[in-house]
């Protein structure tokens, strides 16, 4: 044992340690996919069968041996049917990290920038207050031309009179979703996928759920007003929080706009405010 062990220790390279330390990432980054999807209660099931083969087998129980083995064949099958949702988030999440830069912000100018956020940051406050419920997806490195095909192309310059009159109950938009692309609403009433998530919240409706649903499948920020309360959430990365403030939403909303400058995060904010209080002055 020993001297496999030095066996061992001596023919160790550093080509090992670095096989080790991919594997070893791929099966924590897979263990915490799993564990934030169904796919937990899918792979539990898949254990009690794996075990149940092997006790069939240590007993002699040949019939239920056989079945076992049976469906172990066509496994490979049942996994990819079974699977087929979560294998697409993951092969989505990978699809991200693209090694060309595609994001949409970084031709934006800074005078741009905070009118864009101004923009946002003060049409999701009128939002707020007046009960309006919003839908906003701001895109980022994941096109989501899929999703836009499912709504109207508007392609206009961000502002609260327009965001406003599209989410007005009363406008033919108001259903669905808006894309922003950069500097610009690029479309309006899109459909969003809704996420079969339980456990988001028994109180919230269909429009968080396609916020909560989109961010599982892109790395867009997706901002919600509720109708009924105001309250305003922000959905990323499958999951949701809520009672945000407008202050976090400023803050998140510059560091996308512009992420090259977050150092100045203090000085920009406060233009951000003054051009907000200015706004009110009116």
């Amino acid at each position: 044992m020993l001297s496999s062990i030095q066996s061992i220790i001596s023919n160790f390279r550093l080509e090992d340690a670095l096989d080790i330390a991919i594997v070893s990432y791929i099966v924590y980054k897979m263990i915490g996919f799993i564990r934030e999807t169904r796919a937990m209660q899918l792979i539990r099931g898949l254990v009690i069968i794996v075990v149940a083969f092997f006790i069939s087998d240590i007993f002699n129980l040949y019939l239920l041996n056989w079945l076992l083995k049976s469906l172990f064949t066509m496994g490979l099958f049942a996994v990819v049917v079974l699977f087929q949702p979560e294998l697409r988030r993951a092969l989505e999440q990978v699809g991200r990290k693209n090694l060309m830069n595609t994001n949409s912000f970084r031709n934006i100018d800074k005078n741009k920038a905070v009118e864009t956020v101004d923009a946002l940051v003060s049409a999701i406050d009128d939002f707020s207050a007046t009960r309006t419920g919003a839908l906003i997806a701001i895109e980022r490195d994941t096109m989501l031309n899929d999703i836009i095909e499912t709504g109207v192309v508007v392609d206009a310059e961000i502002s609260i009179r327009l965001l406003g009159n599209l989410f007005y109950e009363g406008s033919p938009l108001h259903d669905g979703g808006v894309i922003i692309r950069g500097a610009r609403i690029h479309a309006a009433s899109c459909v969003f996928p809704l996420t079969e998530k339980k456990n988001i919240g028994r109180n919230l409706g269909t429009r968080h759920r396609a916020g909560v649903g989109l961010s599982e499948v892109c790395d867009a920020l997706i901002i919600i007003v509720s109708e009924e309360t105001g309250v305003v959430s922000i959905a990323e990365d499958g999951k949701i929080r809520r009672f945000v403030d407008l202050k976090t939403i400023e803050k998140m909303l510059l560091n996308m706009y512009l992420p090259s400058d977050r150092g100045m995060y203090g000085k920009v904010a406060k233009l951000v405010r003054r051009k907000g209080g200015k706004r009110d002055a009116k």
